[in-house]
């Protein structure tokens, strides 16, 4: 193995350098870097939240008043316990609850049958929903699992 050490031939052009100096790039790299660091702005992680002042208002203490609708499997549709003998009964009585102002309207409580076709529970729910029954909810779905 031998080295050629000293000048090259004579009249021969020195070898160009094939690598890249790559310290100033590093240097100018940190300095970007760094400057970027600096000047991100501070993450706050906070939720600023409008929060209401004074007492909270009372609970209600008394319990809605709640009317029963059963719509029974053949058709028969009962209010409270008691039958309704035609729709013009059943609008009647959805009219005196429409009536009323919409904090005191009571709740309604639709419970059909198992059984019951679908046409008498729907006749029951469009006849609330068009005389402005508010609050009106399906009670025993549970049977239909």
């Amino acid at each position: 193995m031998s080295m050629n050490v000293g000048s090259p031939a004579a009249g021969a052009d020195p070898e160009p350098m094939m690598e890249m100096n790559m310290t100033p790039l590093i240097d100018v790299m940190l300095v970007l870097i760094i400057m970027l660091i600096i000047t991100i702005p501070k993450q706050n992680h906070s939720v600023n939240l409008n929060m209401p002042v004074g007492a909270p208002p009372p609970l209600v203490s008394t319990p809605p008043v709640v009317i029963t609708v059963d719509v029974d499997f053949d058709g028969t549709i009962l209010w409270n316990n008691e039958v309704v003998p035609d729709r013009a009964a059943l609008e009647a009585k959805m009219n005196a609850v429409s009536a009323m102002p919409d904090a005191d309207q009571p709740e309604v409580h639709l419970r059909p049958n198992k059984l019951v076709e679908y046409k008498y529970v729907a006749g029951v729910m469009a006849t609330a929903q068009r005389l402005g029954v508010k609050k009106i909810g399906m009670v025993g779905n549970e049977q239909f699992q």
